[in-house]
Parts: C-alpha cells; sequence; structure tokens
C-alpha cells in the first residue's frame, strides 16, 4: 500500500519546487551562460510565471464563486414574476417590477430581432457553454493593437443585464471573473432558448424601456412580434452603446450602425446581396412614444409600501421583485377614487386664485368664489406681479438651482451664471412653473383600527414625488391646539373653565417676548376653554399652554402618534411651530375619534405567496392615550368648530350631514393651510401650500386652512357619504353617559395614575407648571345631576 507524505515532505517538495524555479530566472541572467541556454531558461521562465498565474487565478476565481449568483437565484430570475398590491376590496394597485418592460415569450418576438442578435453579437451562440474562447483571444489580440473590441457572449451580457449590483460594470478582474462564472451557471441553468428570451426581455434601450417589447412600442408603435428586418436591426444597433446609437437623437449614427447589422446578417447568410444593398440605402423612420411606466391609483402609498415590504422580504428571504408576492392593503380604491379627485379638483381652483392673485398689482380679495378666479386666468400671466417684485427670492431660486452650480463650478463667475440664467426665458419659465404649483397632501384612516383608506402624496406623481403624507414636515398651525386642550383636560381643568380675551405677553428668557395675537383684536371679555378650541383663539391658547406646560402638551402629543419629528417644548407650539407629517397629525386625530386609544397606522394587513398561502397577517399596535372622558369631551368641542366655529364650512358649503367633528390651520403669512376632520369611521387630513415656503397664498383669506385644505376634506367626505362609502348613521360615544362622567371623577380623584399627569410640586409649581385646579362644587353637582337623570 501506497504511503502518503507527511507534511514535512511535501513542504520539502514545495521548497524544492521554487528553488527549481528560482534556477529558471537566474539562468536568464547568468554570467557566462551562452545565448541558447539563456533562451531555454527564458522558456522555462515564461512558463513556470503562466503556470503559477494559471493556478492563482483558478484559486482567485473559487474564492470568488460564493460572490456569485446562485443557482436557485438563477431559475428565480428566470421565472421573473413581481410582486403586487391589491386594495382591501380587492383591486389592483400597483405592481413591483424591476424596471419597466412586459414580458414576452420568445415565440412572441420576430425572428429578424433573433437573427439581427445573434449574427451581429454572438455568432456562435448555439455552439459555446457560455464562453466563446475563440471570440476571447480574437478580442485580446484586436485590443493589443490598439481596436478594442469586446469578447463577451449573450450569456455573459445577460449575466451583467440581470446582476448588475453583484458583477458590477467596471473594467476589471474580478468583475470580468464574476461575470465568467455566472455565464456558466447560466448555461447550466437555462436552456438556449430561454437564454435568448430572458436577454431580449431583460435589455435596456433608454426612455425607461426595459426589454424588446417595450422598446419596439416606444420607438416604433407595435409589438416586438411584428419588428422588420429594419426596425429589428435598429434595435441591435443600439445595444453597442444606447446613448451613442440613439435614433431618436442621433438618427444618422443609428443608421449606420443599423447597416453594420444588416452587413452582419448578410455575413451569416439571413439576408441576400440585393436584399442588404436595398436595406441600407433607406432611412430609419421612427414612431416614437415614450412608454411611461403605469403608477396606478396611489404612486405615493405604493412606494411607502414597496420600501416597508423590502425590509420585509430581506428579513424572510423573499425578493419583491421575483417571488409574486400578493400584498393586501389597507387602501380602498374607492375613496383612494375620491381622494384623487378631490385634490385634483379643489388644487385646479386653488392653482387659479394663486396665480390671478399674484399676476396682479392689487393685493385685494376679488371674490370668495374659485370659479371667478378660472374665468379670470385666461387673461393674466400667472404670479407675474410676484416675479416682478421679488427680485431677491427670484435671484434666491435661480441661485439654489443645479444649472446655477453647474455654470459656477464650470468656472463661470457668479454673477455672470445668474445674468445668463435670467435671461434664459425657457429656464425661468420652467423654475416658475416648479416654484408656483401648489401642491397637497391628503389621507383618511380608520381609527378604529389604524388602516390607512386613501393616501395623496401630491397633486401629480410624476411631476412631483416629493410625498407630502409621510415625508413632508410642515408647521401644523392651530390644527396642533387640541393637544394643548386636551393636554389641559387631562390635568383636570373643565370644558367651561374660563380664560379672559386679553392681550398676552409671555417672557421667554433673555430679554425675548412672545406676543401671540388673533386677526382680530382682544375683546378683553371672558372666553371658555370650549370657546378658545372651538373658535381657535391664540390668546387663549396661549394661556392654556402657559399653565400646562409645553413639557405636558408635547408627551400627549408624542403618546397620540406625533412621534416621529421633533417638537420643541416651547410656549409657541401651542399655536403648531413645530413642524409634523400629516401622517403624524392623522393618526393622532385617529387617536381622538377611537375614544383615547392610539393605533398604529397599519397599511399592509396580510402577504401571501404567488399560490395563495398566508405567509404573514398584521395589525396595529394599541394603547392608551389618553382618558376616554377627554376624547370625549375634545370630539364635542370640535365637533361645535364644524357647526358654528371655524370650519363651518364643511357642513354650510358642503353639505356633511354626518356626527363629524374638526379642525382648522393655518400658519405665518399663510404659508400652510391644514384642515383635519374626525368621523367615528374615518379621520382624513389635508395640507395646502407650496413645496418652498418663500412662496405663499396672496390674500388672507384664500390663505386659511378653513378655505384651501378644508375643500379638499370636505370634497373626499362629500363624495365618500353620497357614494355610501362612510357610515352616515355613526355616532361618537356611543356608550352611556354615566361612564364618561364617574371617568372624570375618578380622574380628580386620582389624576396621578394618569401617566402623563407629571407631578407638580404645590410649593414650587415653576413658571410654566402650575397644579390643575380641584374642580368647582358646582360643577360637582351638575355632573351628578345628569348622572341620575340618565340612570332615570
Amino acid at each position: 500500500m501506497e504511503q502518503q507524505q507527511s507534511p514535512a515532505s511535501r513542504a520539502d517538495a514545495v521548497r524544492r519546487l521554487g528553488r527549481r524555479i528560482a534556477g529558471y530566472y537566474t539562468g536568464v541572467i547568468a554570467p557566462g551562460a551562452s545565448r541558447m541556454a539563456r533562451a531555454r531558461s527564458a522558456g522555462k521562465a515564461l512558463a513556470a510565471s503562466a503556470a503559477i498565474g494559471f493556478v492563482l487565478l483558478a484559486a482567485y476565481s473559487i474564492v470568488l464563486i460564493p460572490f456569485t449568483p446562485s443557482t436557485a437565484d438563477l431559475r428565480k430570475a428566470k421565472s421573473d414574476q413581481p410582486s403586487v398590491l391589491m386594495s382591501i376590496d380587492g383591486k389592483r394597485i400597483a405592481t413591483f417590477r424591476r424596471s419597466n418592460r412586459e414580458w414576452v415569450k420568445l415565440q412572441q418576438i420576430s425572428p429578424n430581432v433573433i437573427n439581427a442578435l445573434i449574427s451581429t453579437e454572438d455568432r456562435r451562440f448555439y455552439e459555446h457553454g457560455g464562453i466563446d474562447f475563440r471570440r476571447t483571444l480574437a478580442s485580446i489580440a484586436h485590443t493589443l493593437t490598439g481596436d478594442t473590441q469586446g469578447g463577451s457572449t449573450l450569456t455573459q451580457q445577460l449575466a451583467r443585464n440581470l446582476y448588475p449590483d453583484e458583477i458590477g460594470r467596471s473594467r476589471s478582474l474580478t468583475r470580468k471573473i464574476k461575470e465568467v462564472i455566472t455565464a456558466l451557471k447560466i448555461e447550466r441553468a437555462y436552456t438556449k432558448d430561454e437564454i435568448l428570451e430572458t436577454y431580449l426581455n431583460t435589455v435596456p434601450f433608454l426612455y425607461n424601456a426595459f426589454g424588446i417589447e417595450m422598446a419596439a412600442r416606444t420607438y416604433f408603435d407595435k409589438p416586438a412580434a411584428k419588428l422588420s428586418v429594419l426596425e429589428s436591426a435598429t434595435l441591435i444597433g443600439m445595444l453597442k452603446g444606447t446613448s451613442y446609437y440613439n435614433p431618436v437623437s442621433n438618427p444618422e449614427r443609428a443608421q449606420k450602425r443599423r447597416n453594420v447589422v444588416l452587413s452582419q446578417m448578410n455575413k451569416a447568410g439571413l439576408l441576400t446581396d440585393s436584399a442588404l444593398a436595398g436595406l441600407k440605402k433607406r432611412p430609419i423612420r421612427l414612431d416614437f412614444e415614450r412608454q411611461d411606466e403605469d403608477t396606478g391609483p396611489a404612486p405615493h402609498f405604493a412606494e411607502f409600501v414597496r420600501k416597508w415590504l423590502i425590509e420585509w422580504a430581506d428579513n424572510n428571504d423573499y425578493n419583491i421583485y421575483l417571488d409574486g408576492l400578493v400584498v393586501t392593503t389597507t387602501l380602498d380604491s374607492r375613496l383612494q377614487a375620491a381622494a384623487n379627485q378631490a385634490v385634483a379638483r379643489q388644487l385646479a381652483g386653488l392653482q387659479a386664485v394663486a396665480d390671478v392673485e399674484w399676476g396682479m398689482a392689487s393685493s385685494r380679495l376679488l371674490s370668495s368664489s374659485m370659479s371667478t378666479y378660472a374665468g379670470m386666468r385666461r387673461r393674466i400671466q400667472p404670479f407675474s406681479y410676484f416675479w416682478k417684485s421679488r427680485d431677491d427670492t427670484v435671484d434666491a431660486f435661480v441661485r439654489e438651482s443645479g444649472a446655477y452650480r453647474a455654470a459656477v463650478d464650470g468656472g463661470a463667475a457668479p454673477a455672470a451664471a445668474l445674468a445668463q440664467l435670467r435671461a434664459d426665458s425657457a429656464f425661468m419659465n420652467k423654475l416658475r412653473d416648479d416654484k408656483t404649483r401648489l401642491q397637497a397632501g391628503f389621507i383618511a384612516m380608520d381609527p378604529a383600527n389604524g388602516e390607512v383608506r386613501a393616501w395623496v402624496g401630491s397633486r401629480d406623481f410624476q411631476t412631483d414625488q416629493y410625498d407630502h403624507v409621510a415625508r413632508a414636515q410642515r408647521q401644523p398651525g392651530s390644527t396642533f391646539k387640541p393637544f394643548v386642550y386636551g393636554a389641559a383636560l387631562v390635568q383636570g381643568m373643565l370644558p367651561d373653565n374660563t380664560f379672559i380675551d386679553k392681550a398676552v405677553e409671555i417672557p421667554l428668557g433673555g430679554g425675548a417676548v412672545w406676543r401671540p395675537s388673533d386677526l382680530s383684536p382682544p375683546s378683553n371679555q371672558s372666553m371658555t376653554l370650549r370657546q378658545g378650541l372651538m373658535y381657535s383663539k391664540n390668546t387663549i391658547t396661549a394661556q392654556v399652554m402657559q399653565e400646562v406646560g409645553p413639557k405636558r402638551v408635547v408627551d400627549l402629543a408624542v403618546s397620540m402618534g406625533v412621534n416621529q419629528s421633533k417638537l420643541d417644548p416651547v410656549p409657541a407650539l401651542a399655536l403648531g411651530t413645530s413642524p409634523v407629517t400629516m401622517l403624524e397629525m392623522a393618526t393622532a386625530y385617529s387617536a381622538i375619534a377611537n375614544g383615547g386609544d392610539y393605533r398604529q397606522p397599519v397599511v399592509v394587513t396580510r402577504i401571501a405567496d404567488r399560490n395563495g398561502r398566508v405567509l404573514a397577517e398584521f395589525e396595529g399596535t394599541q394603547r392608551r392615550a389618553l382618558p376616554a372622558v377627554v376624547a370625549q369631551d375634545l370630539v364635542d368641542i370640535l365637533r361645535a368648530a364644524v357647526t358654528q366655529g371655524t370650519g363651518a364650512a364643511i357642513r354650510s358649503q358642503f353639505g356633511i350631514q354626518a356626527d363629524v367633528a374638526g379642525k382648522t390651520g393655518t400658519t405665518q403669512n399663510n404659508t400652510d393651510g391644514w384642515f383635519m376632520l374626525m368621523h367615528p369611521g374615518l379621520v382624513s387630513g389635508a395640507w395646502v401650500g407650496f413645496n418652498d415656503a418663500r412662496v405663499t397664498m396672496r390674500s388672507s383669506y384664500w390663505g386659511q386652512g378653513a378655505h384651501n385644505a378644508l375643500y379638499v376634506v370636505g370634497d373626499f367626505f362629500r363624495q365618500a357619504q353620497n357614494g355610501r362609502l362612510v357610515d352616515v348613521g355613526a355616532r361618537f360615544g356611543g356608550g352611556s353617559v354615566v361612564s364618561p362622567m364617574l371617568e372624570r371623577m375618578d380622574g380628580w380623584l386620582g389624576r396621578d395614575k394618569h401617566p402623563l399627569a407629571v407631578p407638580v410640586d404645590p410649593a414650587d409649581p415653576g413658571p410654566e407648571e402650575v397644579a390643575p385646579a380641584e374642580p368647582r362644587q358646582d360643577e360637582l353637582e351638575r355632573i351628578i345631576e345628569q348622572a341620575r337623570e340618565a340612570v332615570q
């Protein structure tokens, strides 16, 4: 039996081999050696170097194998099936594709395309096993002579198309080795026809068109099955460089490349000489139309879900672009349609208002009807007065643009770059359109479970993909006030506690003083806490904030759902000075509508695989945010706000008869308009404003949330009411009145039990935090009498 070599013997053999190889190199420069001996040593040294290089390359390739796509991944890519988002009422609202393409079978692709592709890109496609060594060696030879040529087969190109991140596109040895390994794997996982089909369905063709089907529609307005020889040669010619051989922007260059493809088809025996001569003379004739990707009815919502779903899929070993997941969302397609219509209709009217008011020198209010402005808009240059009278602001707009930065970075003097762009009418028109386009965000939620029913992130996803629901943070103005009054009620104040409507001055430290005011001067009359919120009085709200303390208000707002944005615990917070998102505000108002229970927002209820097997189900967390009696008090006050307060247009103008409660909000200089509306089964809210806060609504009338954001919500809810998409008969607080009254009495006896009731030292309450007032005797007697009547 043959004995195994010991480690020492193997090490000794390696040392002898190393000395022998070193001897080859030494022999090349050995003094006194003949020319023939040196040539033999050089040959042996070169062979040894090649052998060592081959071994090292092989070892490095083995190391890279785990960093290339697995066979399972390759098979999954072959059966590419995007995930779909479904609404709660069974409608498809989005499809998650890796790119904008429509997969077609090889039999649905014109043979002209396949003939042009193989004859031009890979003539021995059906002969090699993924790597064409003859072509590779030929490309190396051409490259060494200065004529750079590619040697990649279709399979290697497919590897790059399918896995650009894993393989990369840089010119490096590592990338090439990964490409070769992946190509060999593809040849084992796919048949030749499957490789062709996958390649033609994944190759990019510019203008958001991926795959031969989308390319055929984009450039020739026909399906891939009907592409002619000339059309096929044009598209295949683009593969050498889509931008360089773009037939739209570079028709002459594209035609020359197309003729090269036709010549290659002739060499392969696929075109006769006479046919080639005739086809080469013909110009390229396009029927170009950009193929916009279908974004669905709720693109911002779909994008929000996509980001969440990617994280879930990564944690559970799924791919949202390949595994065909069926995701049931909380969205209601009927309510989403109503929301889309409301935003489109009302923003069109409000845009006309802004265009006309800023298009005229006079600042007077022309009308309280949007139709008046719509009629005038055709006769006025939109925002012309703003553009002429705000030179400093317009200059700032220009300096903040990408074109200005590029010009300065390119060596232009700042003043010259500014002047040049100001003189460019096309640039300035586009800048004005972008800056003066009125935007909106809208959301509707079910307060009982936190499920989102409608979501509109902007007026038009194609124009503005910035999400004004979950991403944009804007000052909420008076819509923040319920948190101030809610904190006061938690601390023991009563809705009929009184304050004087007077001028208020609150020291801020360092000599600064905050003086909140209203549109009308103070009346110096007594006003209840209920009236202060119902009529949105800033002077009353500031006094309530001073008694409660900013920290308690912040704590309550966070507990109710405003928990992503930073809230500054300062007195001015009472008027909504800290920017927040629409999603946070809708969540917090849902806690009020839900009797004080916070529900985490939910966008997905279930995920199933392509065969219908349920993989996961979801529901939001729930916790108590504020006492039920406080929630009921807030609902009652805000119900009055839409009956006789700032939100009265909900009933008078939109005819909403359901049991609703709401709050308007307007920030300084008419920058932001807000409106939040609560119903037992649906909470909805809207924000209206410009992306750049330096552009605002001009008049105080149209700048109010009561005259912009309220219109969006009112339009939406009227559609929901008329379409019976909301229960008009539902009522807030359907239970007995005895329980809330007992809860209030219990709260007076044990306020310290509530997590937001921060203990206060009676001896030193501090400048802002004052111990809660005890209930008055007459209030106790009134509640006891009401309880007695309710029992009877």
